[in-house]
C-alpha cells in the first residue's frame, strides 16, 4: 500500500496565489524543470467546468503544429461569429494599421502575423484600452510564429517592434518602450536588424522626450558599432550615418551629446583612411559640433603632405567650418585661425 501511495504522489505540489500580474511558477520548481536561457512553450487548456488550468510542455515541433491548428480553428470561429452578427471590436475611423511600415522585410508567416496584429491594433484603439487583451495578441503573434531560422525570427521581431512603435505614437503609449527593449531587442540575432531596432527606439523616445531611454538605446548602438572589426569600417560609417540622421534635427540631452562626441572623435582620430576621417568630420558638422569638427579637420590638414589629392578638399572643409556659426558670441569661440587659414579666405 505504501509503495502504491508513493507511486501516486505528484512530482511537485504547492499552493500558489494569483496576483495582479498573474501566476508565477515557484522558484524551486523552475530550478527543477527549466534550464536558464532556454525558451519553454506550453499548451494551456481550461475545461468547460473552468475548475482547472492544464499546462502541457511542448517541443518546438509540437508548437509549430499546434499553432497552425489553433490558427485554423480561430479563423473558422471568426467566420461563424461574423455570420451570426457577433459584436466585433470597434474600429477607429481615423486610425488604421500602417502595414507598409511594419513589414519592411518579408518572412514566411507574414500574413498570419498581420491578421493577429490587425486585431491587436483595434484593441489598442478602444477606449478604455484593454491593455492585457491587446498585448496578449501581440505576444501570441511572437510566440506562435517563431521558426527554426534565426533570420526569419529577426524579421518577425522587427515587424512587431515597428507595429508597437506605431501604437506608441498613435495611441500615446510610451510605456511600451520598456517592453520592446526587454522582450524584443535581445531576441534579434541579426546584427543589422538589431541595430535598426535600436534606431527605431531612439527615434520614438526622442519624439516623446524620454531622454534617459534614448541615452540607453544610443549606448547600445555605439556598443554594436564597436563590435565591428577594422575591416568593416564601411559598416561602421553606415551605422554612424543612420544614427546621425535620427538625432541631428531633434532636441537632445547633454548626455546624448557627450556619447556622440566621444565616440565620433574616437573614430575620427583612429581611422586610417582619409575618406573615413572626412566623413566623421561631416557627421560632427551635421550634429552642430562645429568646434570639434574644425579641430579634427585642422589636424588632418596639417598631417597631409602637400602633394595629397585630398588637401584641397580638406582646406575647403576647414574654411566652411570656420564660417559656420557656433554661438551667439562667435568671437569667443575656441576656433583660432592661423596665418595659413587667413591667407585662404
Amino acid at each position: 500500500m505504501v509503495g502504491e501511495q508513493n507511486e501516486n504522489e505528484p512530482f511537485f505540489e504547492e499552493i500558489v496565489k494569483k496576483t495582479k500580474t498573474g501566476i508565477t511558477f515557484p522558484k524551486n520548481l523552475r530550478e527543477l524543470l527549466f534550464e536558464e536561457g532556454i525558451d519553454v512553450y506550453f499548451r494551456m487548456v481550461v475545461p468547460k467546468e473552468k475548475n482547472k488550468i492544464i499546462l502541457e510542455v511542448l517541443s518546438a515541433e509540437e508548437v509549430e503544429q499546434l499553432s497552425e491548428k489553433l490558427m485554423s480553428k480561430k479563423k473558422r470561429t471568426t467566420k461563424v461569429s461574423e455570420s451570426k452578427g457577433v459584436n466585433k471590436p470597434k474600429k477607429s475611423i481615423s486610425l488604421s494599421p500602417a502595414w507598409g511600415e511594419y513589414f519592411i522585410y518579408n518572412f514566411d508567416s507574414e500574413e498570419q502575423v498581420k491578421t493577429i496584429l490587425e486585431s491587436a491594433f483595434y484593441k489598442f484603439a478602444e477606449k478604455p484600452i484593454n491593455m492585457e487583451d491587446a498585448m496578449g495578441r501581440v505576444k501570441y503573434a511572437l510566440v506562435s510564429f517563431l521558426s527554426a531560422t534565426k533570420t526569419e525570427n529577426a524579421k518577425l521581431y522587427f515587424a512587431v517592434e515597428k507595429f508597437l512603435i506605431d501604437i506608441i505614437e498613435k495611441f500615446n503609449q510610451p510605456n511600451l518602450l520598456d517592453w520592446i527593449f526587454e522582450k524584443i531587442i535581445p531576441h534579434i540575432s541579426s546584427k543589422f536588424l538589431y541595430e535598426q531596432s535600436l534606431l527605431e527606439l531612439v527615434d520614438i523616445s526622442l519624439k516623446f522626450k524620454r531622454w534617459e531611454k534614448a541615452e540607453l538605446y544610443i549606448f547600445y548602438i555605439l556598443k554594436n558599432i564597436d563590435s565591428y572589426s577594422k575591416s568593416e569600417m564601411y559598416n561602421v560609417m553606415n551605422s554612424f550615418k543612420q544614427l546621425v540622421m535620427k538625432v541631428r534635427n531633434v532636441e537632445r540631452s547633454d548626455k546624448i551629446d557627450i556619447l556622440l562626441k566621444e565616440k565620433l572623435m574616437e573614430y575620427g582620430v583612429g581611422a586610417e583612411d582619409i575618406d573615413y576621417k572626412i566623413q566623421i568630420i561631416e557627421f560632427l558638422e551635421d550634429l552642430k559640433y562645429i568646434e570639434l569638427a574644425y579641430d579634427l579637420a585642422k589636424k588632418i590638414q596639417v598631417s597631409l603632405p602637400p602633394e595629397s589629392m585630398k588637401i584641397e578638399e580638406v582646406r575647403k572643409l576647414v574654411r566652411r567650418l570656420h564660417a559656420t556659426p557656433i554661438s551667439e558670441n562667435k568671437p569667443q569661440s575656441s576656433i583660432k585661425l592661423d596665418d595659413d587659414d587667413e591667407n585662404e579666405f
